[in-house]
Formats: C-alpha cells, structure tokens, sequence
C-alpha cells in the first residue's frame, strides 16, 4: 500500500464520468431520480408481499421480496457515492472504503447471483414437480433457501477482497471509475502480481458460470415440460411467467460477462463504465417493473391493499365526525 515515493496509500482518487459540469448537472438529476423510483419500486413489492396474507405465503414471492431487498442494497451501495461525486470536484475515497465498497458491492452481485438460481429452481419445481412443490418448497424451506443466497454471497468474496487489499499500491492512487472495481484496482497494484489476475478471474468465471449452467438447465427443463403440457392455458400462462424471469436473467447476466468475461473489456473504460451503470443502477430498476408489470397476483393484492387503506381512511373520517 505504498507510493513510489515510499508514502503509503490512504486514499484513492474516484474519476467518475469526466464530462463538463453542466453534463455533471445532468447527470445528478437524472440518477437521483432514478435512485428514488427505484427505491420506491422495490419497498412496494416488499410492502405489498409482507402485507398481503396471499403473497407472503407463496415461495415465489418470499424470493421476490428478498430479491427486492437484495436490488435496494445494491443500488444503494454505489449510486448515493456517485451522486455525492458528482456534487464534487474529486471523488476522494479513503483506502478503507474503497475496499469495503468493492466487497460489499461484489457480495451483492454474488447474491443476486445464487438468488437467480434459487428461483430458477422455485419454478422448476413448481412446473416440472407440481405435486411435490408444496411439501418441498414450504415457507420454512425458502426461508432456509433465502438464507443460503445471503450467506453463500457474502462468504464468496472475503478471501478475494482481503488479498487485493494486501497488496502494493504504487501509484498513481487514481481509478479511472466511479466505483472501487477490482479490475482498476488491479492496475494500480505494484508488480510483480503473478497469477493472481488470472486467479481472481477464473474465480469470477467459475462462479457465474456455475449460476448461469444451473438456471440453464432448470429453466431448459420447464420448458421442455411445458411444450409437452396438454392444457394451453396454464402452458401459457406458465410461459408469460419465465418468460419474465428469464428477461432478468439475461440482462444480469449479459451485463456482467459484457463487463468481466469478454477480453480486452477492461481496458475500454468508458464501455466499462456504462456496463456498471446499468447492472448496478438500471437493473435495479428494471427488475420490479418486470416482475410485477404483468403479474396479475401482485396487481390484486395492490388492488386489496388500496381497498384495505380506502377502508382505514373512511373509518377515521366518521371517528373524527
């Protein structure tokens, strides 16, 4: 953690977007925006699965509102620091931060990850074994399941986060980002680095693509049951519904193996920036709408809950009278 003149690294320099401050401007209302319709998305599947005695009881939804919790976390760890630089001329960050930005925000990511898997396998189950879903997927199950998604995600990357942050820093101190990402990280470390790179990257190829072959093959298999499916309607009903989930998956996914798992992706900064934009900003954003857009449970049990409150309201206006 030292410079080339022998004093040590406390602090890392944050470019951000590098555009002119009118752009700056811009950019700040726009995320801001952004940030709160987000936030506002998600706690109303929350507050609409916890409220609601039908939804809080199915496994879909238990998974649904975790995910929901899961994207509030995430789009929270980066974009109120990004907005806080964007107010200012430098983005400085202490050494400590950084590093505690990088590993909260990639345990996130690695969250998100084992989530997806788990609710590939809620509807593998739910489609491919209907009769046996109830006993296998019981709230106490998908809660032990839900556990396991946070657990495994922030487990997975202590041992990565605290070996780059042993490393030597030389200098300069200033990451070309507008967040503390391992690969500018990387850059700025003192050589030699050995295979280490290659380590931390075969460790991001394993664990994606050991997510993405497991919802492959559970989402392959519902649909090959599905297209052998007497009843249409259900069938499409069935498919209206992956065909969500499947949607989210590929933009996490794409996003992801566009930033780390493509060659020559790190170098191109600004293409690198862009991609971190959307899956830690935009995808966020996205996942409720496509969630809930089309989902007529949630539709009804919003419906039920603004009846719920009409109710509330009148029964305080005739106390007050």
């Amino acid at each position: 953690m030292e410079l080339a003149n022998g004093t040590a690294v406390q602090e890392f320099i944050l470019l951000g977007f590098g555009v002119t401050q009118q752009k700056r401007f811009l950019l700040l209302v726009f995320f801001s925006i952004l940030y709160t319709l987000t936030l506002a998305e998600n706690i109303t599947v929350i507050t609409l699965v916890t409220l609601d005695v039908h939804l809080c009881r199915l496994p879909m939804y238990i998974l649904l509102s975790n995910f929901s919790w899961l994207e509030i976390c995430y789009v929270s760890t980066t974009v109120p620091r990004m907005l806080f630089d964007l107010t200012s001329s430098h983005g400085i960050i202490s050494f400590r931060t950084c590093f505690f930005q990088f590993y909260v925000c990639f345990s996130l990511g690695n969250t998100e990850f084992f989530f997806l898997s788990a609710m590939a396998l809620d509807r593998y189950l739910a489609i491919c074994h209907p009769l046996r879903y109830p006993q296998i997927m019981t709230p106490n199950s998908c809660c032990a399941l839900v556990a396991a998604c946070w657990v495994l995600g922030f487990l997975g990357y202590i041992v990565p986060v605290i070996l780059i942050s042993k490393l030597s820093f030389c200098g300069p101190n200033i990451i070309d980002h507008f967040v503390c990402d391992p690969v500018p990280l990387l850059s700025l470390a003192c050589p030699p680095l050995g295979n280490f790179p290659h380590g931390f990257q075969i460790f991001i190829l394993t664990l994606f693509l050991g997510n993405v072959f497991f919802v492959m093959i559970s989402y392959g298999t519902v649909v090959l049951t599905l297209m052998k499916a007497s009843n249409q309607g259900s069938r499409r009903k069935a498919f209206s519904t992956i065909s969500f989930h499947l949607m989210v998956v590929t933009l996490f996914y794409s996003s992801v193996a566009g930033m780390y798992l493509v060659p020559g992706g790190e170098s191109q900064s600004e293409v690198t920036k862009a991609v971190t934009l959307f899956y830690s900003a935009i995808t966020p954003f996205l996942n409720p709408l496509i969630y809930c857009l089309r989902n007529d449970q949630v539709w009804e049990a919003l419906g039920r809950l603004l009846k719920k409150k009409e109710r509330w309201m009148r029964r305080k206006v005739r106390e007050r009278e």
